[in-house]
């Protein structure tokens, strides 16, 4: 396995057949050209459509959470990712995002948007709304070089949460 998802999301996922594949998968994943979109359903209506966030996020391991904390806080680690809203229900207050993360943080996604005050819609650690159902949190696309060939490779997987209209390849 060359990257992880948080246990309630779903989405494409890049597995290596070789050990020779999954050193050079890897080394991309920490080189940052390994790339991951995710798509979410959150709180709220934004008031920009396309934002980066910057935080420092500090992971309890104890009790297996993350928080956005100072920079100052001994072991917080920089989390950055860039996000584009690209659907909002009215009725139901709820953006739908394309998320490019620029980091790969415990829970980063999750606690970034919690901090802003637009958690997952369905997070049971951190969200407010839709205790009890599925987070909506799709690992969309990942995008890569591949391991032998050489080539530049992308996989999508359509979140069923969302209309595929809305969604520009």
């Amino acid at each position: 396995m060359i990257h992880r998802l948080d246990r309630p999301v779903g989405g494409v996922m890049v597995f290596a057949r070789t050990s020779k594949s999954a050193s050079r998968l890897s080394e991309q994943v920490r080189n940052k050209t390994f790339q991951k979109t995710y798509i979410a359903t959150v709180d709220g209506r934004f008031n920009q459509e396309h934002a980066i966030l910057e935080d420092y996020i500090y992971k309890d391991e104890r009790n297996n959470i993350s928080r956005v904390v100072n920079k100052d806080k001994k072991n917080a680690k920089l989390a950055k990712l860039e996000y584009e809203v690209i659907d909002y229900d009215e009725k139901r207050d709820l953006s739908v995002v394309k998320i490019k993360l620029h980091t790969g943080r415990h829970h980063q996604i999750r606690v970034q948007f919690a901090n802003i005050g637009h958690s997952l819609y369905g997070d049971q650690k951190y969200g407010v709304r839709g205790k009890g159902k599925q987070i909506r949190l799709w690992a969309y696309e990942l995008t890569f070089e591949h391991p032998v060939k050489k080539e530049m490779m992308t996989f999508r997987s359509m979140p069923p949460f969302i209309n595929p209209k809305y969604i520009k390849f």
